[in-house]
């Protein structure tokens, strides 16, 4: 939807000085100044997303196995402004619950040990009076990706407590660098695509300005079983293998404290250099800004057929308001708004983009931040790209 000349005047007089102000952000205000359109004529239908030969998984339901290797993956194509929040049953899995975790009864604990004051229990229990609310949080796996439908990623609201609170109640001694928390897992599994061990080491330092905490409750409910019942790490902007499910163990460590299993397993797909052998050299696991489409909508308008992709921008350290698409790899990036503009990173936020396409073909849907001081590794590289093929036109 363009703006009408009165709308141009007006902003640019609302900025100022047009010839001295920052055009990004004129541009920016005139995108705010123009509420976003509504979708275009009568839905006839939606076209299927995919990428090279790949078949898409079920969603809403478990596969690939079991334990170790059970995988859930959610419906992104449905999400709706008023439909962000993921409900628990519909939450992606990756790794249900283990036996042990299963079987446990009575008051549940965690052992507190390493470089503090003293080593002890923690009771669950007496924690959660310290419990909460931490806002809705995006946690996607760091091998999301096809032909899962990038379903690997989903948002909820969760209760917990801060771990830096956790952690002041243990009193670190003043060698103590790390804080390496630990869960239960699937020991003795023969897993062809995991490794047995669930721990992840954060400096200590970072703790409190990262935002971690011991999550107790998830959409309003109980923790789920297969998400961490009853407790589990959630670290705002890191990627979910990083998100220790079911912790039974919190350990003040030092500078020399060994990377663990978890982090060796998954350097890759957290984009470290190399898997080192110390902790200390592992870089966060962060989720720098991405972007993909979620679904294409064909739809008959009184000027033709119109389509109307819609997606989702998520991750990085500040909500972004424009993004770029192309559709064949030789074109230019075309810049577009995101609207409305996102009022968050924390989870995901829709996109749309009107598109009408030049013939019937096999489409490519890349996308990349506009501002290209944003560090957007995966969209760089065409990671979260998806293909449609367009029969009309």
């Amino acid at each position: 939807m363009n703006p009408s000349r009165r709308q141009v005047l007006g902003t640019l007089a609302a900025a100022g000085a047009a010839t001295l102000a920052d055009p990004g952000e004129i541009l920016a205000r005139l995108a705010a100044a123009v509420p976003c359109a509504a979708p275009a004529g009568e839905l006839v239908g939606t076209l299927p997303l995919f990428r090279g030969r790949s078949q898409v998984q079920p969603f809403g339901q478990k596969i690939s196995g079991a334990r170790l290797d059970a995988r859930l993956i959610t419906d992104l194509s449905i999400l709706e402004p008023n439909t962000l929040i993921t409900p628990n049953e519909l939450a992606y899995i990756r790794t249900e619950i283990p036996a042990a975790a299963a079987a446990h009864q009575g008051p549940w604990t965690i052992a507190a040990s390493g470089l503090l004051a003293k080593d002890g229990t923690l009771v669950l229990d007496d924690l959660m009076r310290s419990s909460k609310k931490m806002g809705p949080h995006l946690f996607e796996c760091s091998g999301n990706g096809n032909p899962s439908n990038f379903g690997l990623m989903s948002v909820a609201e969760w209760n917990g407590i801060p771990l830096a609170e956790v952690v002041a109640r243990l009193k670190p001694s003043k060698d103590a660098t790390g804080v390496l928390v630990s869960g239960f897992d699937h020991i003795g599994q023969n897993s062809q695509r995991s490794i047995v061990g669930a721990s992840w080491v954060l400096p200590l330092a970072s703790v409190d300005k990262l935002g971690a905490f011991l999550a107790v409750r998830m959409n309003g409910e109980p923790v789920p079983a297969d998400h961490g019942k009853p407790v589990r790490l959630a670290i705002p902007g890191w990627y979910g293998c990083s998100w220790i499910k079911w912790v039974n163990e919190i350990r003040l460590v030092g500078p020399d404290e060994p990377a663990t299993t978890q982090m060796v397993e998954f350097a890759g797909r957290t984009h470290q250099t190399e898997p080192h052998k110390l902790a200390r050299d592992y870089a966060p696991a962060d989720i720098q800004t991405a972007a993909t489409a979620v679904r294409v909508e064909k739809r008959k308008t009184p000027a033709g057929l119109e389509y109307r992709i819609v997606g989702i921008v998520w991750g990085g350290t500040r909500p972004v308001d424009r993004l770029a698409i192309r559709f064949r790899k030789d074109d230019e990036f075309v810049p577009f708004t995101v609207c409305p503009t996102p009022k968050t990173h924390a989870m995901w936020s829709l996109w749309e983009y009107r598109w009408k396409p030049s013939a019937p073909g096999t489409y490519d849907i890349a996308l990349k931040v506009a501002d290209p001081s944003v560090p957007q590794r995966r969209l760089e590289t065409g990671y979260y790209m998806r293909q449609v093929k367009v029969d009309e036109v």
